[in-house]
């Protein structure tokens, strides 16, 4: 059976909610983060040596980074669910956004992060680089969903469950998701999905739930 070694407040929660939307039974060993540096407890690294999460573990395999992991659910226990056919426009499509989601949309984000929780650097670093970054690619995310409902088509797949962190994280900030009406209708829709609400059941606290 899948063990999630999940980690409050963090990108594991999109594994839980994929094996939601699966229907495939999971169990879940739960890590806080330290409340001052917001990293994850040691522990973890028995687990893997990096100790992050999300990773998860499955009978003797270990496999940790969340585009891998949600690969390797979908193509092990997935039956063809949540991917569309290959050799297609809209799988070439779910691959990119597998991807884009942590290659692309999130380092920003964690340097804004950074720079506002740590105080590193200064403001013209955020000004002449970090916010013009994360207006660039939410501006480009907003138009991508102008094309189609899910962002591999007019289907919902698994590179929708990977996209939705970043978005999640945008959305916290109002002044960046007030202008991107397609963004905000994309969280409000998966956050109705019977799935997404069963894995915040079983997973905990998860401040992004609220962020719209």
């Amino acid at each position: 059976m899948i063990v999630v070694h999940h980690l409050n407040n963090s990108r594991s929660q999109r594994v839980l909610w994929l094996l939601e939307e699966l229907g495939i039974e999971y169990e879940i060993k739960f890590y806080e983060r330290d409340e001052k540096t917001m990293l994850a407890p040691t522990s973890l690294r028995e687990v893997h040596p990096l100790g992050k999460s999300p990773v998860i573990t499955d009978a003797d395999e270990t496999v940790a980074e969340s585009g891998a992991i949600i690969e390797y659910i979908v193509s092990r226990y997935g039956n063809g669910r949540l991917i569309p056919p290959s050799a297609t426009k809209e799988r070439l499509r779910y691959t990119y956004w597998l991807h884009y989601a942590e290659g692309s949309a999130m380092p920003p984000l964690v340097m804004n992060l950074v720079f506002n929780r740590f105080g590193v650097g200064d403001s013209s670093i955020n000004e002449g680089f970090i916010a013009p970054q994360i207006k660039l690619h939410f501006d480009y995310i907003e138009g991508e969903l102008n094309k189609s409902t899910w962002f591999a088509g007019e289907e919902f797949t698994a590179a929708d469950i990977q996209m939705s962190f970043p978005l999640e994280i945008v959305a916290m900030q109002a002044e960046l998701i007030s202008s991107r009406p397609k963004i905000k209708q994309f969280i409000e829709r998966i956050h109705t999905r019977p799935a997404y609400e069963r894995a915040l059941e079983r997973g905990g606290r998860y401040d992004f739930a609220n962020s719209i």
